[in-house]
């Protein structure tokens, strides 16, 4: 067995990694404990790395060469690498020459290594000529980078994970933390823990485990963060709690502030934010006078068009109260991808150039242009994410390549992004895998390598660069991403008027190890006295540790946190208030669409789902696609539990079930943002495939960051009307479980309601195999035809002789059952169930416990809900590492009862029995909230009658 040290792919928090691996296969992942961003702390995601990078797994979903489709429409072919990248080079040269060099665009990931990032952006800026490249970070961190440089001069976080220990007070807001950046969140327990003086405000529409360590929770309503913060300034002004001097000493532009925030009385915010004025007062108070506050925020202030009034409302808070430049002490925008920040370094992005440059400073396109080689960086502003898909739909690009990125799920405003992609005249997909939605548009569809087989850098949200390596060989004819842009460039390069006496692009395609290292010397020479100077590094000194910047040359270290001495990177060495005028969100709600949508992360799964998708255990806490809402509104629409719904905005339109949640207030709904059209499908009412979440969401963006405001959209919520249903589960071979999904996919269009996902044993422990199944779920106003049914039979493996039987087409009603026979015993392995599906509960019950099944024979096909004989369910999946399920968790607690003096000592006492007995929260502590309130729901003995209450300090007020 072999061990190489590498990178997490997932959120940006930047886990350290180590691979076991032997020969070609990945064997095993466990975190690194030398890595000082996480530990040897890894979350459910990254410790089942290994399971998605099984040989089955890529066999069954990996795209391993180049395919072409001839036509729009075909099953793409397999060509050699050079056809592929002829026919690319040919037609992109075509284009430039007949349309000019704005007819093509790039997008781009935060999933990309640095060095794929800089080479797409030499391409696209210094060769082809264009601004058009832009990146999926455009819907993530960029209203975080505008927020940063509008304040404090440059886009670089000031604080680090190490400041929330020396926090006193953590103000978390627009981040379900618990969730998106679970490692750091561990970070916060161990804090809170340590230091049980530390206080943490939640700010959120949504009650979401993260609210679950907060001492205060305020649930405000959908986008009116900026309001919030100036209404704190407003307070913090009154009681004399900013630091005047350290802000005459340090910052400018706060009259003007000041005049704006006059008008947000306590009053009017606690009205406009939907919280009580108590609570307005108490945060303000903690976050002025608390020795060190620390802010962290993400996607709930990014994802909006007040995005980056909202990220610079946040920062005055901290201008105004000198909560910078030290230890516990500043505003942590917290990444969202695993290199969104390399990206930024790069200037991968329509408005960016390398050494954190800006494309508008004539100065900044010289010195790159310098640096390349080339005459000039083209001055025109590129298009940004919607704008690009916006002037491919309108013909104006005329060739899209896109990679390591899946807008056909990620993008909002569906519509629009998929007329753009059918009406491009060529769209090139550079992918790892295959399964995705964007991948159907695709012309050209380039295999890249992925985690556990590339090399280069990233940088986390605290400004750490980290090694990723290569523990395997490339499957395949896999390529790295740099090396497919690299070859692409030399070849286009030969097609294009010469710009340079020198090859724009010498970067070894032969030993990659030397080319990769070369891109990223190019990179760190383009950083040399900037912000972010990284000249002081080098691979050598990466391959010994990971190092935060800034790091110039003659340096042995990084700076641990930024602005410790009051300077900032402004022409006059000051940073800046900002005037964040209050604007509401782009779609208020109204009759027509009286719900407010937000969107955000499940905590077992990640973006679009193509790689943690391929896990049924990471379906185990979330199973299917749902809508959420309040009770409450349910009841007023007569709504219940798994109704089907239609969830129909401006845009579109999808039906999905409805889950009635404790999180989510009045007039709101909640859906994760993964369910894109590889997993929730149907038909609107006029027949057209449905697409998944994003059909919904709105593409107004922010006027500075072009981020668009994915966390908020108008919708009305009614019941779809569906008589006829299906469920079909089936366990499968490892081998062919996700070949059968990808099978099923094309069939989610012929019902008004489809949802096909994997599923596996909630019996899977480590010294029990886990199995691999599918469910496919359907619903529409009539039976389907037989043939139908019969391939879903087929597809799933239920056509063979040891199926039952049972079918009347005039009822609609079908059943189809297998068995399998091991000695006596007989274990229900397949179903399909249509028409009537309420046996669902404990049909579904008996093939996933894997129950014995031999008494009931012929009974399974008999309709009704009430199972012949009696089934126990071990319930949902709470704890995914070691498969404890609710209610396994609910049985203990009911009878465990720890006698102690308090409330809060008796919760800890629980946790404790919890994690000893269950063992859950015990290994990489995901659950750890949700056993927290689980415990906190349970019926609890009264306190004794001097037992303190938890809550925070009172409210203390200035005369």
């Amino acid at each position: 067995m072999t061990e190489t040290r590498s990178t997490c792919p997932y959120c940006g928090v930047g886990c350290g990694v180590i691979i076991a691996s032997q020969g070609r296969d990945i064997t095993g992942v466990r975190g690194d404990p030398d890595h000082p961003a996480n530990f040897g702390r890894l979350c459910t995601k990254g410790s089942t790395l290994h399971l998605t990078a099984s040989s089955a797994v890529t066999r069954q979903t990996r795209l391993l060469y180049p395919m072409r489709r001839a036509n729009r429409g075909d099953a793409p072919q397999r060509v050699t690498w050079g056809n592929a990248l002829d026919i690319a080079s040919t037609r992109f040269a075509q284009i430039i020459r007949e349309h000019g060099p704005d007819a093509v665009g790039f997008y781009i990931s935060g999933q990309l290594l640095t060095e794929d990032y800089y080479v797409f952006n030499k391409l696209a800026k210094g060769l082809i000529g264009t601004n058009n490249i832009d990146s999926n970070s455009r819907l993530c961190m960029s209203s975080a980078v505008a927020g940063y440089k509008q304040t404090l001069g440059s886009d670089a976080p000031p604080s680090c994970y190490d400041d929330v220990k020396h926090a006193q007070c953590i103000f978390i807001v627009g981040s379900n933390t618990a969730y998106a950046h679970p490692v750091l969140f561990r970070r916060i327990e161990d804090a809170k823990a340590a230091n049980p003086a530390l206080t943490i405000i939640y700010v959120d529409p949504r009650r979401t485990d993260t609210a679950e360590i907060a001492d205060l929770f305020l649930p405000i309503q959908p986008g009116t963060d900026v309001m919030l913060f100036n209404g704190m300034l407003h307070i913090m002004l009154w009681e004399g709690w900013l630091d005047a001097a350290w802000m005459a000493a340090h910052t400018s532009g706060f009259e003007a502030l000041k005049a704006t925030v006059r008008d947000c009385t306590p009053d009017l915010v606690a009205q406009t934010c939907g919280i009580k004025k108590e609570d307005l007062f108490e945060a303000a108070r903690l976050f002025a006078t608390s020795p060190a506050t620390l802010s962290l925020y993400c996607q709930g202030l990014n994802q909006s068009s007040s995005g980056t009034a909202k990220n610079a409302a946040l920062i005055n808070l901290h201008l105004a109260t000198a909560q910078i430049g030290k230890p516990g002490a500043g505003p942590f925008s917290l990444t969202g991808q695993p290199n969104a920040m390399g990206g930024r370094e790069v200037g991968g992005m329509a408005n960016l150039l390398s050494g954190h440059r800006d494309l508008g400073n004539p100065a900044h396109r010289a010195e790159v242009a310098a640096h390349w080689g080339v005459p000039e960086v083209p001055e025109k502003p590129g298009k940004t994410a919607v704008e690009m898909f916006q002037a491919a739909a309108d013909g104006e690009i005329k060739a899209l390549w896109i990679a390591c990125t899946n807008p056909a799920q990620s993008m909002p405003d569906q519509a629009t992004v998929r007329r753009a992609l059918q009406r491009a005249e060529l769209v090139i997909v550079q992918e790892a895998f295959a399964t995705t939605a964007t991948c159907a548009f695709a012309d050209l569809l380039l295999p890249a390598t992925t985690w556990g087989e590339k090399t280069g850098t990233v940088t986390n949200s605290e400004r750490r660069i980290s090694r990723v390596r290569p523990a395997i060989a490339a499957p395949g004819e896999t390529r790295h991403d740099w090396s497919i842009a690299t070859e692409f460039a030399q070849q286009l390069e030969r097609l294009l008027p010469k710009k340079s006496p020198v090859a724009l692009f010498p970067y070894s395609l032969t030993a990659p190890a030397q080319g990769v290292e070369t891109v990223w010397n190019e990179h760190r020479e383009l950083t040399r006295g900037r912000d972010l100077d990284i000249t002081g590094m080098s691979y050598a000194l990466l391959e010994q540790s990971p190092l935060q910047w800034p790091m110039p040359e003659g340096e042995t270290a990084g700076k641990v946190r930024l602005y410790e001495d009051g300077i900032f990177p402004t022409p006059d060495g000051r940073a800046n208030f900002v005037n964040t005028v209050y604007r509401p969100v782009a779609e208020p709600r109204e009759s027509r669409y009286p719900f407010a949508l937000t969107t955000g992360r499940l905590r077992d799964q990640w973006h679009g789902m193509s790689r943690t998708g391929t896990l049924g255990r990471l379906f185990g806490h979330v199973a299917e696609a749902s809508v959420q809402m309040n009770v409450q509104d349910m009841a007023r629409r007569l709504l219940k539990e798994g109704d089907l719904v239609h969830v129909t905005s401006r845009r579109g339109s999808l039906v999905v079930p409805v889950q009635a949640s404790p999180e989510v207030a009045l007039s709101q709904a909640f859906m994760a943002m993964h369910w894109g059209s590889e997993y929730l499908g149907g038909l609107s009412s006029i027949g057209q495939p449905l697409a998944g979440v994003n059909a919904l969401s709105t593409s107004a963006y922010c006027p500075s960051s072009k981020q668009p405001e994915l966390k908020h959209t108008a919708v009305k919520i009614l019941k779809a009307e569906l008589p006829w249903s299906l469920l079909a589960m089936a366990w499968l071979p490892e081998a062919d479980a996700l070949t059968a999904r990808e099978q099923l996919k094309p069939l989610m269009a012929a019902f008004a309601f489809t949802s096909c996902v994997p599923f596996s044993s909630s019996a899977a422990l480590a010294d029990s195999p886990a199995r691999t199944g599918v469910l496919f779920r359907a619903a529409g106003h009539e039976a389907p035809p037989t043939a139908l049914l019969a391939e879903i039979e087929k597809i799933l493996g239920l056509d063979g002789s040891y199926s039952l039987r049972y079918a009347d087409r005039k009822k609609g009603q079908h059943r189809t059952v297998r068995l399998a026979r091991h000695g006596s015993q007989a274990e229900l392995t397949g179903f399909v169930m249509a028409g009537d599906t309420s046996a669902e509960s404990w049909m579904a019950t008996l093939l996933k416990e894997a129950l014995p099944a031999q008494a009931y024979g012929r009974l399974l096909l008999l309709p009704g809900a009430k199972p012949p004989v009696a089934v126990q369910s071990r319930g949902k999946t709470v704890c995914s590492c070691l498969q404890v399920t609710d209610l396994a968790i609910e049985a203990h607690l009911a009878a465990c009862h720890p006698h102690a003096d308090t409330a809060q000592s008796t919760a800890e006492a629980q946790l404790a029995s919890l994690q000893q007995t269950l063992k859950c929260g015990t290994q990489c502590g995901s659950c750890i909230p949700e056993l927290k309130r689980r415990i906190r729901s349970q019926p609890a003995e009264a306190p004794a009658q001097n037992a303190p209450v938890r809550r925070i300090f009172p409210i203390q007020r200035h005369a």
